[in-house]
C-alpha cells in the first residue's frame, strides 16, 4: 500500500513537470501563428510588386504596398504559386463614337466586346475600329460604324484609246481628229462595303462587255513652221475644221449657196448695217428667214479660191433670198475680182 502511494506521487509530480513545460510552449505555437508572415504578388498594370505582410485583407496589403486605388478602381485576388495574387483593375477613360454619337465611359481593363456588350451597343452588321478581343486601355477610342455588304450589278465606262500619227500636209504642231473616239459600255457585277453610307471598296467578279470603245485617230502636223499663212489651207473634217493658225473650229451643220459680193459704196448701201453693226470682212447680207441674224459662219468657195473664212449673219439686200448670201469687201474692185461663186456655208457651233 505505501508503495503504491509512492508511485501515485510521482505521476502527479512528473504530469506537474510536464504541464509546466507544455504551456510556455504553447504559448509560444500561438504567438507565432499570431505574427505569420504572408507573401502577396501585387499586378498594377505592368508593374508586379511583391510584398509581405501580416494582414489579410487586400484592402490593407494594398496600403501597406502603397498601391492607391481610385474611387472606380477595383482588384481580383486568386492563389498563386508564390502566394496570394492581387490584380489591380485600373479604371480607364475610353471614347466610344458609336455611329456619329460619341460619349465617353470609364472601363477596367476589360475587352472591347466586353465593354460594347456593357453598353448594349450591338454587333450585328457593325464594323468596329480595333479587334474585339483587345484590352482597353485609358485613352483608348473605339469607332462602331453600321456595315452593309452587297452585290451590284452596273453598266461601266470603258475609256477608249487616242493613236497619234505624223501628217507632214498639216502646220507644225497642229492636230486634227480624223476619227472621232467613242468609249465603251460592261456590265459589271461587283461586291461593293458600304460603312454608313458611304462606300469604302468595290471588287469587280465578272465583267461583260457590251460595246467595244473606237480608238480615236489625230493627225500630228509635222509641216515646216516657216510656211506662209497665205500658202496654208484650212483641213475641214467631220464637224471640225483646223485653221492655218492652229484654231479648231467646230461646225453642226453646212449649206450650199450662191455667193456674191458687195461693198459700203454700192447703191442703197452705207457703212451700217440691218442689225446696226458696222460692215467689215466678214459681215454677210443674207436671207433672215432662211438663216437668221447672228448665225456665226464660216465661208469657202467650192472652187477653193477664196477662202472667206469666219463670217456673221448681220445684213440683208432686196435681192438675196433664198440660197443666195452677199460677202461684204471694201472696195468695189474686189467685189468685182469675187462675182458670184458657188459657196459652201459652215454653221459654226
Amino acid at each position: 500500500m505505501r508503495e503504491r502511494k509512492r508511485n501515485e506521487k510521482k505521476r502527479k509530480q512528473t504530469l506537474l513537470r510536464v504541464t509546466a513545460l507544455a504551456i510556455p510552449l504553447v504559448l509560444l505555437l500561438l504567438s507565432q501563428t499570431a505574427l505569420a508572415q504572408n507573401t502577396y504578388v501585387i499586378t498594377d498594370g505592368d508593374r508586379v510588386v511583391f510584398h509581405t505582410s501580416t494582414a489579410t485583407d487586400p484592402a490593407a496589403v494594398l496600403t501597406e504596398a502603397g498601391l492607391a486605388l481610385g474611387e472606380d478602381d477595383t482588384y481580383t485576388t486568386q492563389p498563386g504559386i508564390v502566394g496570394s495574387e492581387i490584380t489591380i483593375r485600373r479604371s480607364q477613360l475610353v471614347t466610344v463614337n458609336n455611329r456619329g454619337e460619341i460619349f465617353e465611359v470609364n472601363s477596367t481593363q476589360e475587352t472591347v466586346a466586353q465593354l460594347l456588350q456593357q453598353l448594349n451597343i450591338p454587333l450585328e452588321d457593325m464594323t468596329v475600329s480595333v479587334p474585339l478581343s483587345a484590352e482597353t486601355y485609358d485613352g483608348m477610342e473605339i469607332v462602331v460604324s453600321h456595315t452593309v455588304r452587297t452585290t451590284e450589278t452596273y453598266t461601266a465606262c470603258i475609256p477608249h484609246e487616242t493613236a497619234y500619227f505624223a501628217d507632214a500636209a498639216l502646220p507644225y504642231g497642229t492636230e486634227v481628229v480624223i476619227t472621232e473616239g467613242a468609249d465603251g459600255q460592261a456590265l459589271c457585277t461587283a461586291d461593293v462595303v458600304y460603312v454608313e453610307g458611304k462606300e469604302i471598296s468595290r471588287t469587280v467578279t465578272e465583267e461583260t462587255v457590251i460595246t467595244q470603245p473606237v480608238q480615236e485617230v489625230v493627225a500630228v502636223g509635222t509641216g515646216s513652221e516657216s510656211r506662209s499663212l497665205e500658202q496654208q489651207r484650212p483641213v475641214i473634217g467631220d464637224g471640225m475644221i483646223l485653221l492655218p493658225t492652229g484654231e479648231v473650229l467646230t461646225y453642226y451643220g453646212s449649206h450650199k449657196v450662191l455667193a456674191t459680193a458687195y461693198t459700203h459704196t454700192d447703191p442703197g448701201c452705207d457703212f451700217i448695217t440691218a442689225t446696226g453693226t458696222t460692215v467689215r470682212i466678214g459681215t454677210v447680207a443674207v436671207d433672215p428667214t432662211l438663216i437668221p441674224y447672228g448665225t456665226r459662219m464660216f465661208i469657202v468657195t467650192d472652187d477653193g479660191q477664196y477662202i472667206y473664212g469666219i463670217a456673221t449673219a448681220e445684213d440683208c439686200g432686196g435681192g438675196i433670198k433664198g440660197d443666195r448670201i452677199d460677202l461684204y469687201f471694201p472696195t468695189y474692185d474686189e467685189c468685182m475680182e469675187f462675182g458670184r461663186r458657188p459657196t459652201t456655208i459652215y454653221f459654226l457651233g
